[in-house]
């Protein structure tokens, strides 16, 4: 069984219907697989039928680029998507760690492509209406047609074939994210790894080919594998929704309303936006059956407006990192919390187990008691893409047992139990400070200070040579406001040096929030 089982599986049973849409247009499934199968044909053929090679992917994020990384996979390769609004540069590192052994893109990102000396003869452009990539150029041409009107020069692909070669082992794709080392990291994730989590969102979730999903990440974000692959799997429409539309809030509820989107999963940076504009009250948001977030903390101030706004909704939260393939443990929201509590990361995801681990590397069973989260299962990513002895630090044998070989993920973060079993959140270990003799968590510093009135987003930084925690904040609350409310919910060696207003909190590609740029901004 491989993800290619998805989309075969659901163009046989449903062709005709809407499999992706963007502001273009739209694909059913058997477009989709047919475009797909056109691409396969020549990637197959310019690689000699090579197999598990990566295939960078350069081109703007629409139906087209799914095609595109669905062709690459059936071509028995592995896709690589990658971020078009970043400099060159940040794509030449890439480069350099993955040595791709094709490119596709379209025609106005192939010249950026030739422009910064990636040879013609490595180029495939997938783009029905540019016919910049002929023979004399050296670049093939990937048009819209059908699988037997495209690829002319190209032998029939064999479905039945690629299909009998692909295995679960293999790679699906590389995600490259930036990492604390500057150093790109190429996260390797596999047919087994996707099929593991996806079958279990489709059953948790009972999302059905009835479900429309609106798409919020790019196809280089992680979260994109759920919204993606779940498609396939399902039969749901996956609808890309305009990226514009995450400026303007309104757009953007007037859209799900508008397209009746059923499913979400987006980063809370999202959530948050909409819910601190005001804007919930202006669309029908009834179609709304499951909304899930990952990726930060969400504050329950938000999530609380949107609860109150769409009470029928499911809310879950999810928690993982890439490298376990996106999400490893869940919490179904199924009480009350106050606007200044966390809220738990839950328990563990099917087929999936959690450790934590204390600095003895001994298991922490106790409430309260604190271990770095760590993840075993067939979740976990292979590791990072040319990258060893990154990897072999990461993914390590479990300490618990030494009878055979078993692989763990160590997360980097930190959490406990609470009460009720359930895992809650700490923060990273790289965000714990030692501060006046105390460790410190500073989302801990961050949660209280969203409780308090008139702060919509907090975000903490230590300056460690000045021994100053300074907490960042959106929202018309003064500074001393802050200050007397946290002074009622901290201890006083956890109170913030200084506390500062921002028109708005700096975000990453991935729409989280931005602590580079906020350490940065001190300095001008």
């Amino acid at each position: 069984m491989t993800v290619l089982h998805y989309l075969e599986n659901t163009a046989h049973r449903l062709p005709d219907k809407p499999a992706v849409i963007d502001e273009s247009s739209a694909y059913t499934f058997s477009e989709l697989r047919e475009k797909a199968l056109s691409a396969a044909s020549v990637i197959h053929d310019k690689l000699a039928g090579r197999r598990n090679e990566p295939v960078l992917v350069y081109m703007p994020k629409g139906k087209e680029s799914v095609a595109a990384y669905l062709g690459i996979v059936y071509s028995g390769n592995t896709y690589v998507p990658t971020d078009m609004r970043v400099p060159f540069p940040h794509i030449q590192g890439l480069i350099d760690v993955l040595k791709p052994a094709l490119y596709i893109s379209d025609g106005e990102c192939a010249l950026v492509l030739r422009d910064n000396g990636v040879p013609d003869s490595s180029i495939i452009v997938f783009d029905g209406a540019y016919h910049g990539g002929s023979s004399d150029s050296g670049s093939s041409v990937v048009s819209g047609a059908s699988n037997s009107e495209t690829c002319s020069g190209a032998s029939v692909f064999d479905v039945k074939k690629a299909l009998g070669k692909a295995i679960d082992a293999d790679p699906v794709n590389v995600l490259f994210t930036s990492g604390s080392t500057g150093v790109p990291k190429g996260v390797t994730i596999t047919h087994r790894s996707i099929i593991d989590y996806v079958d279990w969102v489709a059953d948790c979730f009972g999302v059905t080919e009835l479900d429309v999903i609106g798409n919020q990440a790019h196809f280089y974000f992680d979260h994109s594998i759920l919204d993606f692959f779940l498609c396939l799997k399902t039969g749901a429409t996956l609808h890309l929704i305009p990226e514009q539309h995450y400026t303007f809030p309104l757009r953007l509820v007037k859209y799900i309303e508008e397209n009746k989107v059923s499913f979400l999963l987006w980063v809370p940076s999202v959530l948050c936006y909409v819910a601190d504009q005001g804007v919930m009250k202006e669309a029908d948001l009834s179609c709304l059956r499951v909304v899930l977030f990952a990726g930060e903390v969400m504050p329950n101030k938000q999530l609380n407006h949107w609860r109150a706004h769409i009470p029928q909704t499911l809310f879950a939260n999810l928690y993982g990192p890439t490298e376990i393939t996106v999400d490893c443990t869940y919490f179904i929201v199924d009480r009350p919390f106050a606007d200044d509590e966390p809220l738990p990361i839950g328990i563990p995801c099917a087929n999936t187990d959690i450790l934590l681990l204390n600095e003895e590397n001994t298991l922490v069973t106790e409430p309260g008691e604190q271990g770095e989260i760590c993840v075993r299962g067939s979740s976990l990513a292979v590791g990072y893409y040319n990258l060893p002895d990154m990897t072999e630090e990461k993914f390590c044998q479990n300490p618990l047992q030494s009878r055979y070989p078993e692989y763990i993920y160590r997360t980097g973060d930190v959490g406990h139990y609470n009460d009720r079993g359930e895992i809650m959140f700490d923060g990273r270990m790289d965000f714990q400070i030692k501060h006046m003799g105390y460790r410190i968590e500073l989302g801990e510093i961050e949660t209280a200070a969203q409780g308090c009135d008139g702060v919509l987003r907090a975000a903490c930084i230590y300056d460690a040579p000045e021994s100053k925690i300074i907490l960042f904040f959106t929202g018309s609350a003064a500074p001393a406001e802050i200050t007397a409310f946290l002074r009622k919910k901290l201890p006083r060696y956890m109170l913030p040096r200084i506390i500062k207003p921002v028109e708005e909190m700096p975000l990453t590609a991935t729409a989280k929030i931005d602590r580079k740029q906020l350490r940065a901004s001190l300095d001008t």
